[in-house]
């Protein structure tokens, strides 16, 4: 068999005639047709036939279709479709003459069905099964005049699965081989050559399988873990409301509070200080403090000429406190004024000028007890004495009004708005051991007394003899505690703890003490006494010379004999007489509650020079107080107990309980025996004629007791003149107060001041606790025993 071209056979007018495009025949899958142009639809007539019409334009008379002429129908070996024809358009065209008319441009038949779908393209179809088989069982044309079988290209079916496969893309026809057919005719029958594709296996195409959709998630599951986080965010929201409405309330609600705070102080009153008795001796009472606000003032003389007369200020004082300092707003102009006075000031209505609410220290006896009570500052805050040694017992705790106010003209307490109040708490009371009557009655004695002298200091004490209780303590000069200010720091010491001396004869006292404990001497021991004795190249002498004659103790202590009191201080040795003055409470604070008490000052034994073997025991080389020795003498007197002298009886808080001191501290220093002999002997100083403490002998009582005459020093530094003291007892027989007189005189003659004020002030003491005179008499003591 010849080889078959591949140029297109031509029918009998030259027009090209295309085989049968598909695959049908060769059992492949139909091909999709190529584009057409969409024809027209022609009208049918009623029978559902189309009209007869002639040929086409553009087409040969009889020859633009393929079939039988007369019948309409197909020609055998045609395959039911036009022979060689490759597409149909409308007017006869084909796809290559339409598209060479446009300017080449090709229509896609998804553009044409895009552009109009009710004018679907023709496609010359293959009939039998391949047309079957590719066009979905479709039914053959009805026979006809025409052989043409116009198809609409099946619409694929909506998928509504949304994964399904998308359509596969057109492919455009590649090289096609021409095939030869047989294509039965009418009689004999005709070959024709269709083209055959070359670019696709022969067999059926696989088809496709669709592809697994994903595993959905679990719709249930995730609509119980979205219910479940929007529970857990509502919970978080849900607590944290209720953290803020319940538990940050208080910090929210009042954050803007602060303000419009307005605070007001609320003094605490300071306690009193009383004596034993309950008589004020320094007491808080309320008052009103005055202020200028510099800024407000408009003429600040003529204020202060009226304010002057009010306050007892200066005019100038005042004009000076008025005067405007860069944005300053306030300034005491006076404090503590009575209330009296500040409504006068009120009442003025003076701008710049107001009153307060302010307290002041009142002392009611003005000197009295001054020395030991001290004072305060304007402020309530404790300087001197027991104010300032007490001070956190008598100052109570400021309260405090803090309250919600409005700003400007409005500055006042808002109805119903914040308010707190904390009351104030009036600090403890102090009740002293002190008598206030008998406290009074020593200053007085002592300052008649020293008014014979000038620049002299001194100091008295009284003692309970069976609690050391001070009942009095005066020093003098003394001051005014209502107004400190106007008196020198010295005045306002206290002499009996800080006035620091050598005791000189007094502490013979406690030289006999410790030889009669110690068994060196004996109340009826007696030996010659020189004039003079040396110890370390100093000469010791005594004012009553003995001229060698046997003398007794008693005689001793009655002329206080230097010498006689060096013998004995042999005989007992440093060491044992160191250990009877610390026994006595010398060379240590008494604590009793001044502050600033000095200690005194004992000589060690292994610093004594040879001078003082003669000194210390008669009572130079030692400093001590007159409160010290006072302590001393109320150790003899209370049977040879030492009993820790106190100021402070009691501590009374702002509830009224009453709080007892601590109990003082107590010693055994000499026996009871010795002790009594020790006050027999002392009364030989009042007794004995020419004697040194005839003048304190107190009328109808026994008194036990001592004169002395010492030394001051101030830095290590000797003063001039001398120091006078008299220590004493009464009634001997019994002891029931102990009175100690010191004076400093710097122009000499000290002695003869205590003496006469020991008189009075044991006197008065006695009539004043009504104690019964003595009933026997004193006992005649031999002298000059042969």
């Amino acid at each position: 068999m010849p080889p078959r071209s591949d140029e297109p056979r031509r029918d009998a007018t030259g027009s090209r005639r295309g085989s049968v495009r598909g695959g049908a025949a060769r059992g492949g899958e139909p091909r999709p047709p190529e584009p057409r142009t969409p024809e027209p639809r022609t009208p049918q007539s009623r029978t559902g036939e189309p009209p007869a019409t002639g040929p086409r334009a553009g087409e040969p008379r009889g020859q633009g279709r393929s079939g039988d002429a007369r019948t309409g129908q197909p020609r055998a070996g045609d395959g039911g479709g036009i022979s060689d024809a490759r597409a149909y358009t409308p007017r006869g065209r084909t796809i290559r003459e339409s598209s060479d008319e446009r300017g080449g441009q090709r229509r896609t038949p998804r553009a044409g069905r895009s552009g109009d779908p009710f004018r679907p393209a023709l496609q010359v179809l293959d009939g039998g099964r391949a047309a079957a088989n590719r066009a979905g069982r479709r039914e053959a044309a009805p026979t006809g005049r025409t052989g043409v079988i116009r198809t609409v290209p099946a619409t694929a079916a909506p998928d509504d699965d949304e994964f399904a496969d998308p359509p596969a893309p057109r492919r455009r026809p590649g090289r096609t081989t021409p095939r030869r057919t047989d294509t039965p005719g009418r009689g004999a029958p005709r070959r024709t050559e269709a083209p055959r594709r070359t670019d696709r296996p022969a067999g059926r195409r696989p088809v496709r399988k669709p592809r697994r959709p994903p595993k959905l998630a679990e719709p249930r599951r995730r609509l119980r873990l979205g219910t479940a986080l929007v529970l857990a965010v509502f919970a978080v929201i849900g607590i944290r409301l209720v953290v803020l409405q319940a538990v940050d309330t208080p910090a929210y609600a009042g954050g803007g509070v602060g303000n419009r705070l307005s605070r007001v102080e609320l003094p605490a009153p300071r306690g009193s200080i009383e004596d034993r008795n309950g008589a004020p001796l320094a007491r808080s009472v309320e008052a009103r403090y005055v202020f200028v606000d510099p800024t407000l003032v408009k003429d600040r003389t003529e204020t202060a000429k009226l304010l002057s007369p009010l306050l007892g200020i200066p005019v100038s004082e005042l004009a000076e406190k008025m005067k405007r300092q860069g944005g300053l707003q306030f300034r005491y102009l006076a404090r503590g004024v009575d209330i009296a006075q500040a409504k006068q000031i009120e009442a003025l209505e003076l701008a710049g000028i107001g009153t307060h609410r302010d307290e002041r220290r009142e002392v009611p006896g003005g000197d009295l007890a001054a020395n030991l009570v001290g004072f305060t500052s304007p402020d309530m805050d404790g300087l001197e004495g027991l104010e300032a040694r007490y001070d956190d017992v008598l100052r109570g705790q400021d309260g405090r009004w803090v309250y919600e106010a409005g700003a400007g003209d409005l500055d006042a307490p808002i109805p119903g708005g914040y308010s707190q109040t904390t009351a104030p708490r009036p600090g403890s009371s102090l009740v002293l051991t002190t008598d206030r009557d008998l406290q009074f009655q020593v200053q007085q004695i002592l300052s008649r007394q020293m008014a014979q002298t000038r620049g002299a200091i001194g100091a008295a004490v009284v003692l309970d003899v069976k609690t050391s209780e001070v009942l009095a303590q005066a020093s003098n000069p003394t001051y005014n505690a209502a107004s400190p200010e106007q008196s020198r720091p010295t005045d306002r010491e206290d002499a009996a703890t800080s006035f620091v001396v050598d005791p000189g004869s007094v502490h013979k006292a406690i030289t006999y003490g410790a030889a009669l404990q110690e068994g060196v001497i004996t109340p009826d021991s007696a030996w010659p006494v020189a004039n003079t004795v040396t110890r370390g190249g100093v000469t010791f002498r005594d004012t009553h010379p003995a001229e060698g004659k046997k003398l007794s103790v008693a005689g001793m202590l009655a002329y206080s004999s230097n010498v006689g009191t060096i013998e004995i201080g042999d005989r007992l040795g440093p060491d044992r007489l160191i250990d009877y003055q610390k026994r006595f409470g010398l060379g240590q604070p008494t604590g009793e509650g001044m502050p600033g008490e000095a200690s005194g000052r004992l000589l060690p034994a292994d610093q004594w020079s040879g001078s003082s073997y003669g000194s210390v025991p008669i009572g130079h080389s030692v400093d001590a107080t007159p409160l010290q020795m006072a302590a001393a003498y109320a150790t003899i007197a209370n049977d040879g107990t030492y009993v820790q002298p106190h100021l402070i009886k009691e501590v009374v808080g702002a509830d009224g309980k009453r709080t007892p001191a601590a109990a003082p501290v107590t010693r055994s220093v000499l026996s009871p025996s010795n002790a009594a002999a020790l006050r027999t002997l002392l009364e030989a100083v009042t007794t004995v004629d020419g004697a040194t403490g005839l003048a304190a002998a107190v009328p109808g009582y026994r008194i036990a007791g001592k004169t002395g005459t010492g030394l001051r020093y101030v830095n290590g530094k000797q003063q001039p003149g001398e120091v006078g003291s008299f220590i004493g007892m009464a009634p001997a027989e019994a002891p029931r107060y102990v009175v100690a007189v010191f004076v400093w005189n710097p122009e000499g003659g000290g002695g003869a001041v205590v003496a006469p004020a020991f008189r009075e002030m044991m006197g008065f003491t006695l009539r004043h606790y009504r104690v019964p005179p003595s009933r026997g008499k004193s006992p005649n003591f031999e002298v000059f025993p042969r």
